[in-house]
């Protein structure tokens, strides 16, 4: 029986079966300000022409897999009630034949501990879309106690970003799509922040952190870019025309937020404290099994400089006799998923889903018992 993978993250789903390739596709449908009768799903994205002004859509389509079976994530402590409708949607909307409903951080321990067979334990730092979690995992279990969420994602970054721009120099609070592209394109996580604030306010050659992004016009230019540094004007404006926006400060100051919440009045902790947090938490032994073990996935963690900065923010919460390790895996995006790959290939798998006829015999209580959510 044919098993489908689906890391249902909020921003990119990342699907497919688990003999192929994941395919890491947009999770909503879109309407563009051009057509705004035609709704594009998913990857389809790629088909509008001007996508200035996007407005996006929660998709749902009907298909049916009776011969298939489905590892699908969801959110830590989900209601009870999104739960039972995942349940019907899974079994009676799209019939498939069992289900094993999951948290992404739990694949992404499955497969830190199958590629480490020696660890016992690990710290799984998933920062997403929406939320970043810090989730302990000891023998491929979670510990419940230990579990921290930071009310911080990639969607308040680029909307903070939005806000940036717009203040400082173009409206762009409507092009969601565009400002995600130049946060995804530009921004990085400074090593020290108060050294690069102080290049950011020179002027000139002497900014070394200054960028001059490319806008898309949708005509000649489709995707935007980031001038090189020899191209770049510093006084005056570009003789070719082009519309671009000037990014100092805001490269380092954007994925910040991730580091130091409070800076925009969010009064929550920042990850490296929430790691340590969530550690302290738990048994004295355990400590150094988590320090060393850290696993980090989602998008977010892409920003370059990301893992160096974690290490050495924690280096400096951690008691000196602890070794820290930081493990950034080469594609963290998709690492939850190629971990539901080795799990749906794993002689346990069927001892850990529900079948159909389970489901249909006995309701939701069946998932409630089997699935530790």
């Amino acid at each position: 029986m044919a098993t489908l993978v689906l890391d249902n993250g909020a921003y990119w789903a990342k699907i497919g079966y688990s003999q192929d390739k994941v395919s890491v596709i947009p999770n909503c449908q879109f309407r563009s300000k051009t057509s705004r009768l035609k709704t594009f799903t998913a990857n389809q994205l790629d088909e509008i022409k001007d996508p200035s002004g996007l407005f996006y859509i929660l998709p749902f389509q009907k298909v049916e897999f009776p011969d298939t079976s489905i590892i699908i994530t969801e959110p830590y402590f989900n209601f009870s009630s999104i739960q039972e409708s995942m349940n019907e949607i899974l079994f009676e909307e799209y019939q498939f034949q069992s289900a094993l409903r999951i948290n992404a951080g739990s694949l992404s321990a499955h497969h830190y501990f199958t590629s480490k067979p020696s660890e016992l334990c690990c710290l799984v730092v998933d920062s997403g879309f929406s939320f970043t979690h810090i989730v302990p995992y000891c023998r491929s279990k979670k510990l419940k106690e230990g579990i921290r969420r930071i009310n911080v994602g990639g969607k308040l970054l680029t909307n903070h970003l939005k806000e940036i721009i717009s203040y400082r120099q173009l409206h762009v609070m409507d092009e969601t799509y565009v400002i995600n592209q130049v946060k995804e394109d530009v921004c990085y996580v400074s090593q020290q922040f108060y050294k690069d604030m102080e290049i950011a306010q020179m002027k000139g050659e002497e900014n070394t952190v200054m960028r001059d992004y490319v806008l898309p016009d949708f005509s000649a230019i489709k995707k935007g870019f980031c001038k090189p540094r020899e191209e770049m004007v510093f006084s005056g404006k570009y003789k070719t025309g082009e519309q671009t926006l000037r990014l100092a400060n805001e490269r380092f100051a954007v994925p910040e937020m991730l580091f130091h919440p409070s800076d925009i009045g969010i009064q929550e902790m920042g990850i490296p404290e929430a790691i340590a947090d969530s550690v302290q938490s738990l048994p004295e032994e355990m400590h150094p099994h988590f320090y060393q073990n850290i696993v980090l996935t989602g998008g977010n963690l892409l920003f370059p400089g990301f893992r160096e900065r974690l290490e050495a923010e924690l280096r400096s919460l951690v008691p000196a006799h602890l070794p820290v390790n930081v493990f950034l895996p080469e594609n963290p995006v998709c690492y939850s998923w190629e971990g539901g790959k080795l799990l749906a290939h794993s002689p346990d798998y069927d001892e850990m889903v529900v079948m159909r006829e389970d489901y249909e015999e006995n309701g939701h209580i069946v998932c409630e018992e089997k699935f530790d959510i």
